[in-house]
């Protein structure tokens, strides 16, 4: 089998693939026409972020059986194309870890005692003592946002300096962060109680902006941010205004939502904020271990169908995934459903599987569900090979369970949620194959449709509330498509199930959320 190799890949990782049973070329710089033109010679793709997995390439490839991405991000393929034509897109998420972790804190330190600002200072010939005086780190409190593999390595260091670590992450069980020596705190509670903040979180629709000026307006007076995730995560204006009014004694960011940072960025204006170039990852180690990684990826894909961390498509046999698939679809929104309703960190899920489904090995469909649960906010970190992994990682007991009987339905899958905050439960089955339904909320029996925008209502049983709320969605716009409700007894709770057209706006489930017969309400989103 050949392999090629068509961006700069460190030498380390190009011997590793030479002493496999594999040949391998490396050809860099080519244009998309030149890598059209040779890629149907080829079994495996290394790539970094320079070529263009497109489209036009993946129909060319004729004998293409896998794409390894030397780093993590993957924007450069079209992974729908691949997914379609059955190659493996697979990454390297682990290698830059401890660059990234040693960068976040360089940046702490470089924040806290003005070290950038006083070399720039010192080079014009100036000696300014006082202008530079810094701020210890030692019993400052340290807010990470997100506790993944990064956050989790900036904690440890941060620990070493003597800093108070409290952490805002919804997969992250209470009990392996008081192992890892970490306080689990809600997201506003960290923005409040944190000297410095740093987010370590990739960037989804739910993290975009997740901060801007209404959570500056949390922090403390003087609190100090860095940012060496991902760029528009914290919204860049809303920055330079709580730098500007004091609110922000400083931030350090590596990160942009515009790359290369425009020449004309307010970012460059203020003397509190310390840029880098989008340098976490830039180091000889980390380039080596990306490399390395990959071409061991490559090598057990090719020559043991062995895929490590792939982000498109499960490891199953073919004819059993054809037989199963369509609860891959059921499984995933049952799960992005679940983690929509429940509040707190997931401690237990427990899965039950009933009537026909119960035959298969059901260890694919119970990683689809875990899937759907985190990728709500993890989104592409998370696939069908490192869902469990990160289940695990996280503290997330998985539990399973079948019988064969199905009261009311041919197949039935039920899961089950314990957070900090309780249990929930919800119910799916399928009315035909491409038909998944939501047949249980908790107690609550209903006949949901989990696609679009699904507005959740525990509500009181009584006259007009129906009507009340259908007003509310009608006077901002909001079409309802379906319906459903559930209730155990009259004049009691109740559930109501809305499928929209579009999204409601805030201010609409405000007002919902105001109804005196309102006992909570939930958006989700498929």
């Amino acid at each position: 089998m050949k392999v090629l190799i068509s961006d700069a890949l460190a030498k380390e990782g190009i011997e590793i693939l030479k002493k496999s049973n594999i040949d391998v070329d490396v050809k860099t710089g080519m244009s998309l026409e030149e890598l059209r033109d040779c890629i149907g010679d080829y079994e495996g793709l290394v790539i970094r972020s320079k070529t263009k997995v497109t489209n036009d390439i993946i129909k060319s490839a004729k004998k293409l059986k896998v794409v390894g991405r030397a780093g993590v991000g993957v924007d450069n393929v079209d992974i729908p194309a691949a997914t379609e034509r059955g190659i493996v897109v697979m990454n390297t998420p682990g290698g830059n870890t401890i660059s990234a972790a040693e960068h976040t804190i360089s940046m702490l330190l470089a924040l806290s005692r003005n070290i950038p600002q006083a070399n720039e200072s010192l080079k014009k010939g100036l000696w300014n003592k006082k202008k530079f005086i810094g701020t210890e780190v030692f019993g400052k409190v340290l807010g990470i946002i997100g506790l993944g593999k990064i956050g989790t390595e900036v904690a440890s260091r941060a620990q070493a300096f003597g800093m108070c670590i409290m952490a805002y992450d919804p997969f992250i069980s209470t009990e392996k962060a008081d192992k890892l020596g970490i306080r689990l705190e809600a997201f506003k509670d960290v923005l409040k109680k944190a000297d410095y903040i740093t987010v370590h979180l990739p960037i989804t629709p739910d993290t975009k902006h997740m901060i801007n000026d209404k959570e500056f307006a949390l922090m403390k007076q003087g609190v100090r941010i860095i940012n060496c995730a991902r760029g528009g995560i914290i919204d860049e204006d809303a920055l330079c205004r709580a730098i500007k009014s004091g609110k922000v004694a400083g931030a350090a960011v590596d990160v942009f939502e515009t790359e290369p940072l425009p020449s004309d960025s307010p970012l460059l204006l203020h003397e509190n904020i310390i840029v880098t170039p989008h340098l976490a990852a830039s180091t000889e180690e980390a380039q080596i271990n990306v490399a390395q990684d990959i071409a061991h990826q490559i090598i057990d894909a090719l020559e043991n169908e062995n895929y490590s961390n792939a982000v498109n498509i499960p490891s199953i046999d073919p004819k059993i995934f054809k037989e199963i698939k369509p609860y891959f679809n059921l499984a995933e929104r049952l799960g992005k459903l679940q983690r929509q309703l429940v509040d707190g960190h997931t401690k237990v899920l427990r899965i039950e599987y009933s009537g026909d489904v119960a035959n298969y090995d059901v260890t694919p469909i119970t990683i689809a569900i875990i899937k759907g649960l985190l990728e709500s906010v993890l989104n592409k970190a998370v696939n069908y090979v490192n869902a469990s992994f990160i289940a695990r990682e996280r503290g997330i007991k998985v539990i399973e369970s079948k019988t064969s009987k199905a009261e009311d339905f041919t197949s039935l899958i039920t899961i089950q949620t314990q957070t900090s905050f309780g249990e929930s439960s919800i119910a799916g089955t399928l009315f035909s194959e491409d038909d998944p339904r939501i047949v249980r909320i908790n107690d609550y029996h209903v006949d949901a449709v989990p696609e679009g925008f699904m507005l959740v209502c525990i509500n009181s049983d009584m006259p007009g509330i129906m009507g009340k709320m259908g007003t509310i969605l009608g006077k901002h716009n909001v079409n309802i498509a379906s319906m459903t409700l559930g209730r155990k007894k009259q004049g009691e709770q109740a559930v109501t199930v809305f499928n929209l057209d579009n999204k409601p706006p805030k201010e609409t489930l405000s007002e919902i959320e105001r109804l005196k017969e309102i006992i909570s309400v939930k958006l989700v989103k498929f």
